[in-house]
């Protein structure tokens, strides 16, 4: 359970490392597919780079988080064979990490970075007045469908593959 513990932790830094360099450094359209389709719209594209070598630092610290999130998958899954986990075992450590992902995506960066200090907002000011007078700052309801239903089924059908592979 410690090892699920920080592999979680593990998990989330690698995402907020993604989201700071896509926001902070990249500043690439692309990477905002998920944003509310209003906030899309009015996204301008950044050519010029936030200062010399930005997009450099961004992708490198992209290409890191990636590297970070392969390898929570792959311990995550090592591990579990070394020990001989069952599929309960094996879908609680993934339920475990995608849960508490979730958690952290809807109160860290939702509400706290997005409305609360205006993160996204400071790098692309033209989504402001999207996300003026909300309370909260994605689709909730499509952020509760992750976190109570494609979460837990993605978590047992990976826990399913492992123990068939075993």
């Amino acid at each position: 359970m410690l090892l699920t513990i920080f592999l979680t932790i593990v998990f989330c830094v690698a995402i907020t490392l993604m989201m700071f360099s896509a926001v902070a450094f990249i500043q690439d359209k692309k990477f905002f597919s998920s944003a509310p389709k209003e906030a899309q719209e009015v996204i301008r594209p950044r050519e010029k780079e936030l200062f010399y070598g930005a997009r450099i630092i961004g992708w490198t610290l992209m290409i890191f988080s990636i590297l970070l999130i392969i390898g929570v998958g792959v311990i995550s899954i090592w591990d579990g064979f070394r020990n001989g986990f069952t599929f309960l075992q094996f879908f609680l450590r993934f339920v475990v990490i995608f849960t508490v992902y979730k958690i952290y995506d809807m109160v860290c960066f939702d509400y706290f970075l997005l409305m609360k200090f205006k993160f996204f907002q400071f790098y692309f000011p033209e989504v402001d007045s999207v996300y003026s007078g909300r309370k909260y700052g994605y689709n909730i309801k499509s952020q509760l469908l992750k976190l109570l239903v494609i979460f837990p089924v993605a978590s047992a059908l990976a826990a399913w593959i492992c123990t068939l592979s075993q």
